[in-house]
């Protein structure tokens, strides 16, 4: 697994935050001082999930209103669908993001 820095905790100022890390285009979302990176793009519609908003530790589809837990990337009953999700880190007051090589995915980690 490979940690990228991706912001400072003091500069992530909105709830939902578009950021890059691995060549990865991500959401990173603050849910209560807690954060959490998940894919940007909605399976169902193609959307850009940046543009969505937290409700019940889910992030909301900005498109048509489809929810993602924020811990696993599952959908909500009836969607089918889920979000990767990534590990988050904070360091030293900066949040680093973990993408898994592709060593790391046929090991399973």
């Amino acid at each position: 697994m490979k940690w990228y820095k991706v912001a400072g905790v003091s500069d992530i100022a909105v709830p939902v935050s578009k950021i890059s890390a691995g060549g990865k285009k991500l959401c990173l979302v603050n849910n209560e001082n807690q954060f959490f990176a998940l894919g940007s793009k909605c399976p169902h519609a193609g959307a850009d999930l940046t543009n969505g908003w937290c409700e019940s530790k889910k992030l909301i589809c900005p498109f048509h209103r489809y929810a993602y837990d924020l811990e696993t990337g599952r959908g909500n009953a009836g969607q089918n669908d889920f979000l990767p999700t990534y590990p988050v880190e904070i360091r030293n007051n900066d949040i680093y993001v973990g993408i898994p090589s592709f060593w790391d995915k046929l090991k399973g980690i």
